[in-house]
């Protein structure tokens, strides 16, 4: 991974503005961090969650949930924007995260805060300074230098947004991640984004719940109370509950407990329906007509970079009256888990051009309805998306063998020519399937089974260790003891 250098802006940030005195003895057990700032010398404060990079991100994206109001963006000045970069870019906007620019490394003789600013225009993140709304810092996390303006920054943007939450409620927030742990049982660290969390309180989590027996804080220090924005470890829980599920406060245990089993029932429900509304270039035409597609986002990630440019210019270009592509994501390599992510979240269909997807992005987009379609040629895969916008992707048809026979007798009958008298070796032979007969190694045809006999009726199958009679549309130059191996086509769901 290129190091942009968040996690050291992050330490610099906390060295020079832990919250309590404790400065040595920070254990950061949470992956959210706190800290204090003065602006207009009132204390506020800042909660951090250690970059998005983070898999339950990505899966707080996939359920919905807003775990982040502000996406403060690392770019070191001397390499400028990068692929990871990029894909950051695309998460945030994704989920409609306000973006600030963190220009790190600003220390370095060749870095180039400048340069940085034109790359992020190329991305819709026009900086302050030529007429946009995004604000860009330059920092050092090496020197300190910018940081306290990246804060007062933050703070700023948070007062824009009129960022408030009610302390007085029932705490609800988000599972940043969870474990079993040996000595303590299941261990959730949450961030409350509303309400007070106490220690006592009754939780549902997922299909987990339980009453709060211990909290602790990011600093490891146990506490009674959690506000808004605080991150804290919980224990009690029953279950170890999913990164990126939503918890909720409840009256009582039974109340906890009905939810958790409400939930697990919703949840069978809302993938079967999730999977329904999934886009798919099979499906596509009948969304468009039913109007819930405006525009078909797409993922695209080719071998080279030369490919994707290409291939992106050539989507981008199709539209009809109904529908246009958008390509909301693209880059270099195999097609990986962040991109099925973003599909699932975005409603998007990947197209990989001369890559594949590894397993963790195969299995995800099984599990998410992710449309992943291959290609190695251009023009096919601007067809399918051309093809399915009008409705009318070709089905794909693919053989599959049913069943092998051997010829063992021949008759001849008038007007019908050739008959073969077979025995079943195995599956079944059938009316109006197809056939191939091989004699020894070579391949003397290839088509359909024109009629099927038992005696002399004629009938629709026969299965193994029966004879038949099979007529072959077509060719009569049949042999004893000549082989056929029967099969259909079958549409392969796309």
């Amino acid at each position: 991974h290129v190091d942009h250098g968040k996690t050291s802006i992050l330490d610099a940030i906390r060295k020079t503005n832990v919250t309590s005195r404790e400065a040595g003895g920070i254990t950061q057990a949470i992956g959210a961090y706190q800290v204090t700032v003065k602006v207009n010398d009132e204390d506020r404060i800042v909660t951090f969650l250690d970059t998005p990079g983070h898999e339950a991100f990505t899966a707080m994206r996939m359920r919905g949930a807003q775990s982040t109001d502000i996406a403060v963006l690392v770019v070191a000045a001397d390499d400028g924007i990068m692929p990871q970069t990029i894909e950051a870019i695309h998460h945030a906007k994704a989920a409609n995260t306000p973006i600030i620019v963190a220009i790190n490394k600003i220390d370095k003789p060749e870095a180039n805060p400048d340069r940085v600013k034109q790359e992020l225009m190329q991305y819709d993140l026009v900086p302050e300074e030529y007429g946009g709304d995004v604000i860009c810092c330059p920092v050092s996390a090496k020197t300190g230098e910018g940081l306290e303006n990246l804060l007062e920054n933050i703070v700023l943007e948070s007062d824009v947004m009129e960022l408030r939450a009610n302390p007085n409620r029932a705490a609800y927030g988000i599972v940043i991640e969870a474990e079993l742990d040996k000595g303590k049982g299941s261990v959730a660290r949450v961030l409350v984004q509303k309400g007070t969390l106490h220690q006592g309180d009754v939780v549902a989590v997922g299909s987990a719940y339980g009453k709060v027996r211990a909290m602790t804080d990011d600093k490891g220090k146990r506490i009674k109370a959690a506000v808004p924005s605080q991150p804290c470890e919980i224990l009690g829980l029953n279950s170890v509950p999913n990164a990126g599920e939503i918890f909720q406060v409840k009256d009582n245990e039974k109340e906890a407990k009905a939810y958790a089993a409400a939930f697990v029932t919703e949840n069978k429900q809302k993938m079967i329906e999730e999977s329904k509304k999934k886009v798919s270039l099979d499906a596509l035409f009948d969304q468009i007509k039913a109007g819930e597609i405006k525009e078909l986002p797409i993922i695209l990630k080719a071998d080279v970079q030369g490919s994707v440019e290409a291939v992106k210019d050539s989507l981008e270009k199709i539209k009809n009256d109904e529908v246009a592509v958008k390509v909301i994501h693209s880059g270099v390599g195999a097609i990986n888990e962040s991109d099925v992510v973003l599909a699932s979240a975005s409603n998007a269909i990947v197209i990989g051009f001369d890559v594949k997807p590894d397993s963790t992005a195969r299995e995800i987009a099984d599990r998410e309805h992710v449309d992943i379609r291959l290609y190695n040629i251009i023009y096919k895969a601007i067809e399918d998306v051309e093809a399915a916008m009008k409705g009318m992707l070709a089905p794909v048809y693919e053989e599959k063998v049913i069943g092998h026979a051997e010829i063992r007798q021949i008759f001849k009958a008038s007007g019908v020519g050739s008959i073969a008298g077979c025995m079943v070796k195995d599956g079944l032979v059938q009316r109006g399937a197809k056939a191939r007969i091989t004699r020894g190694e070579n391949q003397i045809f290839d088509g359909e089974i024109a009629s099927v006999k038992r005696f002399k009726d004629d009938v629709k199958e026969v299965k193994a260790g029966f004879e038949c009679g099979l007529v072959f549309d077509g060719f009569n130059e049949i042999e004893l003891e000549d082989w056929v191996e029967v099969y259909v086509m079958e549409e392969v769901k796309r």
